[in-house]
């Protein structure tokens, strides 16, 4: 049945019987949960959709995640197996009439049939509250099993009072090697997917998703521009990816050699203060499609490791760089990441606290575990006064020569020293 705007038909497979003249990423939408990829760590047996994707749920959810990652599927995998009726509405379209109409009809079809509905929102976030608020009597009723999706992160954009009423699932962005299992199954798939018109080596394949960063519609889209290019029985390769994408695209392997020769050379700039080579081997990665978190927490450790206390300012850049490339992502995020490779290339390098460290975790590996001084134990208790503790610790802002006099060490490693800093060295102009 078709009630005012909103298409409100069941979701069956008559319903969403196959286009072959759809985009391949519409073809290619898994049908059943078994053909879903990815996102382990909530679908699956035990897991946090377990029983939603089975038709047995009954809480409202938001899916929250990067695009191409499977939310608009799993929200229809699940009415897939849902008693309810199936409305999908974009809130990109919609205003609060609508929402007020779609809330009437689904509460006039659960008094009619005895059925709730399942209302999918896409791009919930951009609902405003009055707009967020209508929702909230049929959710709390049950009248409607609300699923909205959203790449926004929810804490900002869905209001408290919404989102204590549904449970928010973080779905992630596809490894590389989920991505390339989509594609190879695309590839050859004789119903929906390109029937082995054209090849491609999994190397390719590979390259194809490091091209994408875990969105598997842009995958998929980008193979099949891949195969459009090329006569049947043709084989994708590097040549035919750049044509495609339009841009040159660098072999590099998240997992492999590439990976790690690029950070190790990032790394080794930063130290040598060359800030020119920190951005060039930077650029590199970003293009290659690297993690810009990776790329951040690294930097985090050369601003210790590298710098430490010659430039305590570091690390607070580093962590402040890592905090905004989480918020914005790429490719806003990427001036965040040059900024702060070159302030650490370009900052006083010291690894006296990484030396120190290091020479301290080699005596507690190879003494014995010495006790505590008693004069630098805590006496809470009589019993423990009485025993010694504490006796003869001497408070440095009061006594200035306990700096000198007072052994803090165990008796075994009384004359220790780790922390030797010697001259900064002055950066790079």
């Amino acid at each position: 049945m078709v009630d005012g705007l909103f298409d409100t038909k069941e979701l069956t497979d008559d319903a969403r019987a196959f286009d072959p003249s759809a985009p391949l990423a519409e073809r290619m939408r898994p049908r059943t949960i078994e053909e879903f990829v990815g996102q382990e760590h909530v679908v699956g047996a035990g897991r946090m959709l377990d029983a939603a994707v089975r038709g047995e749920g009954t809480q409202s959810l938001i899916l929250w995640g990067p695009p191409g990652t499977g939310k608009t599927t799993l929200a229809r995998l699940i009415a897939q197996r849902s008693a309810r009726r199936f409305v999908p509405f974009s809130a990109v379209l919609a205003g609060i009439k609508e929402i007020r109409d779609l809330m009437a009809s689904s509460e006039a079809y659960k008094r009619r049939t005895g059925r709730g509905t399942l209302l999918f929102v896409d791009e919930i976030h951009r609902f405003n509250k009055a707009q967020q608020d209508a929702f909230l009597p049929f959710v709390e009723r049950g009248d409607i099993l609300l699923i909205g999706a959203t790449t926004e992160n929810p804490s900002f954009e869905v209001n408290g009072a919404l989102l204590s009423r549904v449970r928010t699932v973080i779905l992630q962005p596809l490894a590389p090697t989920e991505l390339a299992r989509i594609l190879r199954h695309a590839l050859a798939d004789a119903e929906r997917g390109l029937r082995g018109r054209v090849r491609a080596a999994d190397e390719t394949l590979v390259r194809i998703a490091h091209a994408c960063d875990g969105d598997a519609r842009r995958a998929l889209t980008l193979l099949e521009t891949a195969a459009g290019l090329l006569p049947d029985g043709a084989e994708i390769d590097g040549g035919v990816l750049e044509r495609a994408l339009q841009r040159k695209v660098l072999l590099y392997d998240k997992s492999g050699d590439q990976h790690y020769d690029l950070i190790s050379a990032l790394h080794k700039s930063v130290r040598n203060s060359d800030a020119d080579a920190a951005l060039y081997w930077l650029a590199r990665m970003m293009a290659a499609g690297e993690d810009g978190l990776y790329l951040a927490r690294r930097m985090v450790r050369m601003a210790s490791e590298d710098i430490g206390l010659a430039d305590p300012f570091a690390l607070r850049i580093a962590l402040d760089t890592m905090e905004a490339f989480e918020r914005l992502g790429y490719p806003e995020g990427k001036v965040h990441l040059a900024q702060a490779a070159v302030y650490l290339a370009r900052a006083k390098k010291s690894n006296a606290l990484y030396v120190a460290l290091g020479a301290a975790e080699e005596d507690v590996e190879r003494t014995s575990a010495d006790p505590v001084p008693l004069h630098l134990r805590n006496a809470p208790t009589r019993l423990m006064k009485e025993a010694g503790y504490g006796e003869g610790y001497r408070y440095a802002h009061d006594d200035p020569k306990a700096k000198d006099e007072m052994v803090c060490m165990p008796p075994s490693l009384a004359d220790r020293k780790y922390f030797a800093p010697k001259k900064d060295a002055e950066p790079r102009g």
